[in-house]
C-alpha cells in the first residue's frame, strides 16, 4: 500500500513538472474550458433553407438569402400587423399597398409593380409551404405559426418558374410531429387591438401526427369622420385564420395534408385629401392620423375570404425521392374606396368626387408539381422536375359616375426543369439548372357600364373589345458556384435568367378605355458575395454584390388625368447595388443583428413617355414633350428605396427561474420615388419605424409575458399617393402599444 501511495505521489509530481516545463497548469486547464464553455455560449446556430428545394445551410447556397424566425419574426407581428410588417425588415425587401391588408406589392433589389388592380402581376412570387400565391389576394393570407420566412433574392426562374425575376418571399408553418407540442397567445394593446393565436399538434398513431393554428385579429374602429363628426368610424379589422395540417410519415413514404382558410372585414388604405402641400414632399396641417373627410366609400371597407389545401407525397426509390404538390387555392371578396380622400367641404380641393369599388369575383388557382432527385452523398446531385399553374378569375369594378364593369383572366402555364449540382473537390462545387416554361394568358369583357350614370347622360357608351389571348415560351437559366476558402468562409458567383410572363390589364375597360397588354420582360442577373461565420462563430457576416438588366421591361402606368392603370414596356431597366447581413452574438446574454441595402435602379427608354399628375398641383420635375406628357428616361424604378437599414438587438438578464430579455429593432428606407415620374412631392426619404419589447421568460413553467410597442415613437410616413385629382396620400399604421402573454405546453 506505502508503495503503491508513493507511486502515485511520484507519478502527480512527474505530471506537475511536465505540465510546468510545457507552461500548462491546472489554472491554465481550467482558464481553457472556461474560454471553451464560452465559446460554446456564444455560437450561433445554423441556418437551414430550401432556396433549391432541398434542406441546405445558408451558408453553402450559392444565392443572396436573409431569413426571420423565432422572436424576431414574431415581434413584428405582436401589434396584429399584416404581411407588410416585414418590409424593409430585411436588406432589400420593400413592402406596400393601396389595398389595406388585401393585396400587398413587394419589391426586391428595387425591383416589383405598383399596379392597384386585382389582376396585377408582380415579379416577386410569395410561396407558402411551397405552393405559390400567384394572385394579390393570395399574396396577403396572414402570417401565423410560422417557422421560418426566406427572403431569396435576385431571379429564380430555374426551380420556381416565372414571375419571379425580383426574387421570392418564402413561408414555412410549422409541421405535425409525434412529439406533443402546443401553445397559446393572446395580445392586448391600443385602438382595442386584440389577438389571439395558438396552435397544438402531436402524434395520433406511430406514423400518423396533426397540427392545428387558429388565429383571430381583431382592431376596433379608431379614426374620426370630420366631414360627418362620426367618432370611431373607420381603420379597423377582424381577421380570422386557420391551418390543420395531418402528417403520415414512414421510412419510404410521407403524405402531409394542409388545409386553411381565412375570413377578413378590414379597412382598406386610408386616402387622405390634400397632405402634401405644392413643391413639398412634407406632410402639411391637413394631415390629421386620427382623421378623415369622407363623404363616401362606407368606411373605405374590405371583406375577403380565402380557402385552400394542398398535398405533398414522398417516396424514396432507390437512392432517389420523388415528390409530388399537388394545391388547390379559392378566394373571393371585395374592397371600397373613397379615391379623392375626402370632400369638397373638407381640408384643400377635391374638384370632383371619386369612389370606387373592386370585387374579386371565383378565383381558382390549381397547381400541380412533380420533381425527382437524388438522395445520395455522391459528388453530383440532381433533380429534375414538371410544374402545371391554371387560374381564373374575374374583376369587377364599380365606379360612382360610369357605373359597373366586370373583365375576366385566364392562366395557364407549364413547365420543366432540372438542376444539378457538382461537387468538384469537398471545398468547391458547381450548379448549373435550367427551365422551359410555356404561359398563356386569355382575357374578356363581361358585363360593362350597364348602371353608370354616365351611360345614363351619354358621356359614355358600352364599348366592343375582342377577347385577347397571348402566350410565350421562354428558357431560363443559371449558372453558380460556391468555393470554401476555409472551415468558416466561402465566395460565390452566380449568373442567372429569368422572366415574367406577358401581361394584361383590363381595369381601364370600367373607365371607357381599351386594356393594355405588356410583353415578357427578361432579366439577365449577376451577382457575387462571401459568406463567413467569423470569431468562433458568434459572427456571421454576408454580403453580396449584384447587377442586372431587364429588356422589355413591364411598367404601370398609374394615374394621370384620368387614374389610368395601363401596361407598358420600357426598352430597358438596369439595377446594381449591394447588400449585407450580419449577426452577431457578441456575449451569453447580448445579440446584435441587421444589415444594409443599396440599390440603384434606372429606366433606360429615351421615347418612353406617361401622364404626370392629372389634379395640375404637383411640380413635375422630368421633361415634358410639350403636349402633358413627361419623359422618364433615366428615372429609378417606381417605390425602389435606394437604400434600407436595419438593426436589431437582444440583451437577457438571468433570474432564478428565466430571464428578463429587452428586444429593439429599427428600419430606415432611404430615397424611394412613388410614381414613374419624378415630382417634388410624390418622393420619401428616411422613413423611419421601431419596435421595443421588454419581456419575462419563465423557464420552469414555460410562459412569457411582454410589454411591446410597434412604431413607438409614432412616425408619420407618407407610403403612397393617389395622383389624379389632388394631392391624396396614405401613411404608415400608427404607434401600438400593448402586452402579450404566451404559454407552451410540452
Amino acid at each position: 500500500m506505502k508503495t503503491c501511495k508513493k507511486s502515485v505521489l511520484a507519478l502527480s509530481i512527474q505530471a506537475s513538472l511536465l505540465a510546468a516545463a510545457v507552461g500548462l497548469s491546472p489554472a491554465l486547464f481550467a482558464q481553457e474550458s472556461d474560454k471553451d464553455q464560452a465559446a460554446e455560449e456564444t455560437k450561433l446556430e445554423r441556418i437551414m433553407v430550401t432556396a433549391q428545394k432541398r434542406v441546405q445551410s445558408t451558408q453553402e447556397v450559392p444565392i443572396s438569402i436573409a431569413t426571420l424566425s423565432g422572436e424576431k419574426f414574431d415581434a413584428l407581428f405582436a401589434g396584429g400587423e399584416d404581411i407588410q410588417a416585414l418590409s424593409g425588415k430585411v436588406p432589400g425587401l420593400y413592402a406596400e399597398s393601396s389595398n389595406g391588408r388585401a393585396a400587398p406589392r413587394f419589391y426586391i433589389r428595387g425591383l416589383g409593380n405598383t399596379d392597384f388592380d386585382l389582376a396585377a402581376s408582380q415579379p416577386v412570387s410569395v410561396i407558402m409551404d411551397d405552393v405559390v400565391m400567384e394572385n394579390v389576394i393570395l399574396k396577403s393570407f396572414p402570417l401565423f405559426d410560422i417557422e421560418q420566412a426566406e427572403v431569396i433574392r435576385g431571379p429564380q426562374g430555374t426551380l420556381f418558374g416565372r414571375n419571379t425575376t425580383a426574387g421570392i418571399v418564402k413561408f414555412s408553418s410549422v409541421k405535425p410531429t409525434q412529439d406533443f407540442e402546443a401553445y397559446t397567445k393572446a395580445t392586448v394593446g391600443s385602438y382595442g387591438t386584440i389577438n389571439v393565436e395558438g396552435a397544438a399538434g402531436g402524434g395520433l398513431t406511430d406514423e400518423l401526427s396533426a397540427r392545428i393554428s387558429l388565429m383571430n385579429q381583431n382592431r376596433d374602429d379608431w379614426v374620426d369622420n370630420g366631414f360627418t363628426g362620426e367618432k370611431d368610424f373607420t381603420g379597423g379589422h377582424d381577421e380570422k385564420a386557420g391551418r390543420l395540417q395531418f402528417l403520415y410519415d414512414t421510412d419510404a413514404f410521407s403524405a402531409l395534408l394542409n388545409v386553411h382558410g381565412r375570413k377578413l372585414d378590414g379597412t382598406s388604405s386610408l386616402f387622405r385629401a390634400n397632405i402634401l402641400t405644392p413643391g413639398s414632399n412634407e406632410l402639411n396641417d391637413n394631415y390629421d392620423r386620427d382623421t378623415v373627410y369622407y363623404d363616401d366609400g362606407d368606411g373605405n371597407f374590405q371583406k375577403y375570404d380565402n380557402f385552400g389545401a394542398s398535398l405533398t407525397l414522398e417516396f424514396d426509390i432507390d437512392g432517389m425521392t420523388f415528390t409530388s404538390i399537388t394545391a388547390q387555392e379559392n378566394a373571393d371578396g371585395k374592397g371600397k374606396g373613397d379615391i379623392d380622400g375626402g370632400t369638397p367641404a373638407g381640408p384643400g380641393v377635391v374638384p370632383f368626387q371619386a369612389v370606387t369599388e373592386d370585387q374579386l369575383d371565383d378565383l381558382e388557382q390549381f397547381t400541380q408539381e412533380i420533381r425527382l432527385a437524388s438522395d445520395t452523398s455522391e459528388a453530383l446531385e440532381w433533380q429534375v422536375g414538371a410544374f402545371y399553374f391554371d387560374s381564373s378569375f374575374g374583376v369587377t369594378s364599380i365606379d360612382g359616375f360610369f357605373g359597373a364593369t366586370t373583365v375576366y383572366h385566364g392562366n395557364e402555364s407549364w413547365a420543366v426543369f432540372g438542376q444539378s449540382t457538382y461537387n468538384l473537390t469537398d471545398r468547391w462545387d458547381i450548379t448549373g439548372g435550367i427551365r422551359y416554361t410555356y404561359d398563356e394568358k386569355t382575357f374578356w369583357v363581361g358585363q360593362q357600364n350597364v348602371d353608370g350614370f354616365a351611360l345614363t347622360i351619354g358621356a359614355a357608351s358600352i364599348q366592343d373589345y375582342d377577347p385577347i389571348k397571348v402566350d410565350d415560351g421562354q428558357v431560363s437559366w443559371e449558372l453558380s458556384t460556391n468555393y470554401r476558402l476555409t472551415d468558416a468562409t466561402s465566395v460565390f458567383g452566380r449568373v442567372a435568367s429569368g422572366f415574367r410572363a406577358q401581361s394584361i390589364q383590363g381595369r381601364d375597360v370600367a373607365f371607357e378605355a381599351p386594356p393594355s397588354v405588356a410583353e415578357s420582360e427578361t432579366i439577365t442577373s449577376v451577382e457575387v458575395g462571401a459568406k463567413s461565420d467569423l470569431l468562433d462563430d458568434s459572427l456571421r457576416l454576408n454580403g453580396a454584390l449584384f447587377y442586372y438588366t431587364i429588356d422589355d421591361i413591364q411598367l404601370s402606368a398609374i394615374g394621370g388625368e384620368t387614374q389610368g392603370n395601363q401596361l407598358l414596356n420600357a426598352d430597358k431597366g438596369t439595377g446594381y447595388g449591394f447588400e449585407v447581413d450580419a449577426e452577431w452574438r457578441a456575449t451569453k446574454s447580448l445579440v446584435v443583428g441587421g444589415g444594409f441595402s443599396y440599390n440603384n435602379t434606372e429606366l433606360k427608354d429615351q421615347n418612353l413617355l406617361v401622364a404626370p399628375c392629372g389634379s395640375g398641383m404637383c411640380t413635375p420635375t422630368n421633361p415634358s414633350n410639350g403636349d402633358g406628357l413627361v419623359f422618364i428616361d433615366g428615372n429609378p424604378f417606381p417605390q425602389a428605396p435606394e437604400t434600407i437599414l436595419t438593426v436589431n438587438a437582444r440583451y437577457d438578464i438571468p433570474v432564478s427561474t428565466g430571464e428578463i430579455y429587452i428586444y429593439g429593432d429599427v428600419a430606415r428606407q432611404g430615397e424611394t420615388n412613388l410614381f414613374l415620374y419624378e415630382s417634388a412631392e410624390y418622393r420619401t426619404n428616411g422613413n423611419f419605424e421601431a419596435g421595443l419589447r421588454i419581456g419575462y421568460l419563465n423557464f420552469d413553467n414555460d410562459y412569457e409575458v411582454a410589454l411591446f410597442g410597434r412604431n413607438i415613437t409614432d412616425e408619420d410616413n407618407l407610403k403612397g399617393a393617389i395622383d389624379f385629382n389632388n394631392l391624396t396620400g396614405f401613411v404608415n399604421e400608427p404607434r401600438i402599444i400593448g402586452v402579450e402573454f404566451k404559454k407552451s405546453f410540452f
